[in-house]
This record gives C-alpha cells, structure tokens and sequence, in this order.
C-alpha cells in the first residue's frame, strides 16, 4: 500500500523537520533549514525547494528573493523519520545567502573558525541589502 508524502515524517514539537539540501552533482552539502508541512508539500507538488522561516514565522521557496532556485531531483527522509535530505540543481551555483556556494564555508582550523569559500556574489547585488 503506498504511503502519503506526510507518513512517517515526525515533525518537532513546532511542526517542523530538518532539512537538508545537497548537491545533485557534487554532493557537497549546501544548506540545513527547516520544513513545516507545507513546505514539504509545496517542494513534492512544485518541484522546486520551500522551507518554513522559525524567524519570519512564514513558508517561503527557496530563491523567491535572490532567484537561487532549488529544483528538487530526489526527496529522501531518514529512518527515524526526523529529516530529509533533498538532492538538488542549485541556480545560480549560490546557496547561501552570504552569496556563496554553500552555508557551510566555515572550517575549524588551528584552533579557530576560517573562512574557506569565496563569496560569489555579495549580498547587496542578491537583494540590494546586507540580510544580517
């Protein structure tokens, strides 16, 4: 018997599920956000990724702003049900709203945090303002 798009997924006490964005190609992880419901609907029915914004309290899709789209070639969901890792083509090779390729550009070297990718494009020419 087939299962729902919800079945086995155990969101948190607020609704929501990990998500985690990953390359299609390079694998390199790109983004961990979170999804309510609808977000995970809206990225089953559209094709492309939607996340729930804790700080906006609001579902958005991924690039709605910056154009940095996530089209989604595979949804995976982990055996306790708790997250779910997305394969996907990343428009624009940007993820990160820093205007790099990935969230994940900081190493722990020598006893500190170093930056080690390059910002692409700044976030001023993404969304003519700094986000932070």
């Amino acid at each position: 018997m087939p299962q729902t798009l919800l079945e086995g997924v155990k969101f948190d006490a607020d609704g929501l599920v990990c998500a985690i964005a990953q390359d299609v190609q390079t694998l390199r992880v790109l983004m961990v956000a979170w999804m309510n419901a609808e977000a995970l609907q809206k990225t089953a029915e559209t094709g492309y990724a939607h996340y729930y914004s804790r700080s906006r309290r609001k579902q958005w899709m991924k690039g709605e702003e910056s154009g940095h789209t996530q089209k989604v070639h595979e949804l995976r969901l982990d055996c306790d049900g708790d997250a779910v890792v997305m394969l996907i083509g990343q428009a624009g090779g940007i993820a990160c709203h820093s205007g790099r390729e990935s969230c994940f550009y900081r190493v722990w070297r020598g006893g500190a945090w170093q930056t080690v990718d390059a910002v692409l494009k700044s976030e001023t020419e993404i969304y003519g303002q700094t986000k932070d």
